[in-house]
């Protein structure tokens, strides 16, 4: 296939498993392109075409639109769905008696929300009317109390052990956050001088398959574009095949390398390698009495997101501590209004807003979603530990914690592992995390107090 490429867009949303703005990419090796014909079309299904061109003399295959025709049985609508997701129904689960020989019990069914798969939690707190609440507050200037509803809610006991922040690191968060806007003045001149210019969906393909080649990951990674996802980017797997999840919205150039270091290089690299190894399970983790992979394994991908930026801030992982440490104490509208003092963009507030608040139905009572202060608390982490750490190992052995290097290594199955290249160059390597102690406003000696 050579000349124009053409991609088709596929009605893919994030929380139903289909969106009208997204792109589904399955990047295959060369050798396994067709003749370049597009797919047909099955009869009934909603997709658009997009064409991408002018992408140089990047291949990329046909997509694989594996979609069918569901009929709902609550209102005989039709959906177009991902056959390898679930559809979501619009109806209440209902128990159903069947008539049993015996005439002294009844048998009940399950209803089929109950036999579905349980929703995995990032997607579970993603509230069904995010946009059309989000809509209401900005009418409001900014007075509403946004309420949101879910359509598979989160256990509560669940939420409960994630709502419980930390301030442990909260005097380097605000420090991070001060010392970006003492050298570029506002968050949105930080935006413009390190992120470069705001790219279209065609540029983010032609780099995303790029790095992909670069790593020799060209038919092991498929890659969805939307504009519905509340991060910017995540890893998660479609019937068994690793996905790369981006958010197009105000993706800028300089942002995308350090995206696919943090999710690819880094999160689809060290789970790759966890495969190899014998504590691929929980059952052997846990007789081998190693720690979890987090803060590690968060606080790496934010370190390799700017590892390479002229000004390698970590103002996302400190800004993400810092509002989830408020919004444990704060209903929504007050955490938004109290932002404003690093970031004036409305829009950026409102996205961090969300990132907190998720999992909360009523946002006028306080509470948080905990879970993103592993990212500074775990780059902070290993910053401390840096001269002590072999980060080749730490990639290779896969999903563990820095500290259990020591106790596994010699068990290792290293072979078939393998590292990112921007970590080839040690000294190269060592130096930028240096570099990145010293953008932020940080040294070792408050390191070592953390």
């Amino acid at each position: 296939m050579s000349g124009a490429t053409f991609l088709q867009a596929f009605d893919f949303d994030d929380h139903l498993y289909s969106n009208k703005d997204s792109l589904e990419v399955v990047v295959l090796p060369s050798r396994l392109h067709g003749s370049g014909k597009t797919r047909k079309k099955k009869r009934g299904t909603k997709s658009k075409n997009k064409k991408f061109s002018n992408l140089e003399d990047l291949n990329l295959s046909k997509l694989r639109l594996n979609s069918k025709k569901i009929e709902l049985p609550s209102s005989g609508r039709s959906l177009a769905v991902d056959k390898n997701k679930l559809p979501a129904l619009n109806r209440t689960a209902e128990y159903r008696k069947i008539p049993s020989q015996s005439t002294d019990c009844n048998v009940q069914t399950l209803p089929e929300e109950k036999k579905a798969k349980k929703l995995p939690l990032l997607a579970a707190i993603k509230p069904e009317n995010q946009e059309s609440e989000k809509s209401r507050f900005f009418r409001s200037k900014f007075l509403y109390h946004p309420q949101f509803i879910y359509r598979h809610p989160a256990d509560s006991e669940t939420l409960t052990r994630l709502g419980v922040p930390s301030d442990r690191f909260l005097k380097q968060a605000i420090c991070i956050l001060q010392t970006a806007l003492q050298k570029h003045g506002s968050y949105e001149n930080f935006e413009e001088e390190t992120g470069g210019r705001v790219l279209s969906q065609s540029q983010i393909v032609a780099i995303v398959v790029k790095y992909l080649r670069s790593e020799g990951l060209e038919g092991d990674v498929s890659l969805n574009l939307s504009d519905g996802l509340i991060s910017r980017a995540s890893m998660t797997r479609v019937k068994g095949r690793p996905t790369l999840n981006v958010r197009t919205v105000n993706l800028r150039e300089h942002w995308v390398d350090g995206l696919l270091r943090h999710e690819v290089g880094t999160h689809y690299m060290r789970s790759s390698n966890n495969s190899y190894q014998v504590w691929r399970n929980w059952k052997q983790r846990k007789e081998l009495g190693m720690g979890p992979a987090n803060p590690t394994e968060e606080g790496l991908a934010s370190l390799h997101s700017v590892l390479s930026r002229n000004s390698p801030i970590l103002w996302r992982a400190a800004m993400l501590y810092y509002a989830t440490y408020q919004a444990a104490r704060m209903p929504l509208r007050e955490l938004f209004w109290d932002l404003e003092q690093f970031v004036r963009d409305a829009e950026v507030r409102w996205d961090y807003c969300m990132r907190v608040k998720r999992g909360q139905t009523d946002t006028s009572e306080p509470g948080a979603f905990c879970k993103d202060q592993v990212y500074l608390e775990g780059a902070l982490q290993l910053l401390k530990h840096r001269h002590e750490i072999d980060f080749h190992m730490l990639v290779r052995l896969g999903k563990i914690a820095y500290y259990d290097i020591e106790k596994i290594e010699h068990l290792a199955d290293l072979e078939c592992t393998r590292i990112p290249q921007f970590m080839e160059d040690k000294d190269l390597y060592m130096k930028r995390l240096d570099d990145i102690v010293l953008a932020n406003g940080l040294c070792d000696d408050e390191l070592a107090s953390v």
